[in-house]
């Protein structure tokens, strides 16, 4: 259409087609023109074409239009031939005669033909307004701008929503630096345009270039955006899933060795965490706390006879501690912080532990978390967790933890392995540790405190003087 537009602007004007007839009238009477109607014909020949420019160009173009759509109709295709083999040498392209590659350009270029000769043809008329109606170069059709879907809101939503039904007791903490890192990644905020490709993206560069296990992209990164993404659909916040089918495969686990502590593992841990005393720095300095040093001290020793979480241990509070009678018991509770079971549950604590002085330990603390120095009810879990991955890394610096072997999960399949020795009621001790029955039928009837400290008294005391 835009050269149509040239065309029409190039018409000769009122001004023009005087001069031309002026002209000619200035040549007959100079005796120019002779007076046969052949050369009278010629000499108007210039005058004509600029007085019937634009019929002239309008009955070029309805001949043209007319054999268009009668080669059309009858598959034929001379007219374009040339247009044909211009496109193609301009843009270093062949078709052979006769292909159908050539056959469908030249389809599609005489269906575009027709449709600019018509809105042509229509301008003549005064009527600018025309619109092509073949999809050949009918303009797609405007979508409605989509409100974007902030994947910020969207995982706050998905967060409530499943704390409401229950779930998420740590409210999220595990999870929203997933999303966070995945808003990084992607420099944007709008789930909209999240595409299953970008998330294949982000899952290589998690394994390539922030060289986190193949499990842990799985288990928690892969894992949590397709829950939310699932979510956002099922919920009609989001057209489709796009992280659907995005996963990482695991290596198959081997174990090299059991997975909790031998003996003799067990018994040099507890004593160096029994001997741990804080080292002050060059200027004599204790850099590490008071709740550091007593976390050392007790959490060992306290997951050798619960068989809890390490992070459950070190976010105990003095208010969960409790005395019956001559009997110490420790709640563990989610109002202290975390626990993955959901709900709390009591734990009778071993005489050795009391023997060493955990009691008198507990009466002497401030109330609060015994193990961090958070005040805050909603920090609690991060700074137990802090307290134990600190743990873990200073077991680890003491070269006590073998390889193979977590340390926050060695003591939990240790205290399996004893139960299994001794010929103690596995259901006891899955419940001291918050391990659901097995079947249906073993989730009927209560383990009561009683049947759990008739386990815990049945576990032997570690020697740990030298």
């Amino acid at each position: 259409m835009e050269a149509d537009e040239a065309a029409r602007a190039s018409y000769p004007g009122k001004a023009d087609i005087k001069s031309e007839r002026d002209k000619l009238m200035q040549d007959a009477k100079a005796g120019l023109i002779g007076d046969d109607a052949l050369s009278q014909l010629a000499a108007s020949l210039d005058f004509l074409l600029v007085r019937d420019a634009r019929s002239i160009d309008r009955a070029i173009r309805e001949a043209r239009l007319a054999a268009l759509r009668r080669e059309f109709a009858a598959g034929e295709t001379h007219q374009v031939q040339h247009e044909i083999d211009d496109y193609l040498d301009r843009h270093g392209l062949t078709a052979e005669e006769g292909s159908a590659e050539r056959s469908v350009l030249a389809n599609q270029m005489m269906r575009a033909e027709i449709e600019a000769l018509k809105r042509t043809l229509e301008r003549d008329e005064g009527d600018f307004g025309g619109q092509p109606s073949d999809p050949v170069v009918k303009p797609p059709a405007k979508t409605e701008e989509l409100e974007p879907v902030r994947l910020s809101k969207l995982w706050e939503d998905y967060r409530d929503s499943r704390i409401q039904a229950g779930f998420l007791r740590d409210k999220g903490r595990r999870q929203e630096p997933v999303m966070r890192h995945l808003r990084a990644y992607l420099k944007h905020d709008d789930a909209r345009k999240v595409t299953k490709r970008d998330l294949i993206a982000w899952r290589e560069q998690l394994m390539t270039i922030d060289n986190l296990a193949a499990k842990t992209v799985s288990d928690i990164y892969l894992s949590t955006v397709r829950s939310v993404f699932a979510w956002a659909y099922e919920n009609e916040r989001l057209p489709d899933n796009v992280a659907e089918k995005v996963r990482q495969p695991k290596p198959r686990k081997t174990d090299g060795r059991e997975k909790g502590f031998t003996d003799e593992e067990a018994v040099a841990l507890l004593r160096a965490s029994r001997a741990h005393v804080p080292k002050p720095n060059q200027f004599g300095f204790v850099r590490e706390t008071s709740h550091m040093t007593a976390a050392k001290h007790w959490a060992p020793l306290l997951a050798a006879f619960t068989g809890a979480r390490i992070s459950e241990i070190t976010q105990l509070r003095k208010e969960d501690i409790r005395q019956e009678g001559d009997r110490w018991i420790a709640r563990i509770t989610p109002d202290a912080g975390s626990v993955k079971s959901g709900g709390y549950r009591d734990v009778p604590l071993h005489r050795q532990i009391i023997a060493l002085g955990f009691g008198k330990f507990v009466q002497a603390a401030t109330p609060g978390p015994l193990f961090h120095g958070a005040t805050d009810p909603k920090h609690y879990a991060r700074a137990a967790q802090s307290v134990s991955d600190e743990l873990g890394k200073w077991l680890r610096s003491l070269k006590l933890v073998p390889p193979g072997v977590r340390p926050n999960y060695g003591w939990r399949h240790r205290l399996k392995t004893q139960a299994l020795e001794l010929g103690l009621t596995m259901r006891v001790i899955d419940a001291m540790q918050g391990h659901s029955g097995r079947t249906a039928g073993e989730n009927y009837g209560d383990v009561t405190l009683v049947a759990k400290a008739r386990v815990i008294d049945a576990l032997p005391d570690y020697p740990l003087t030298l």
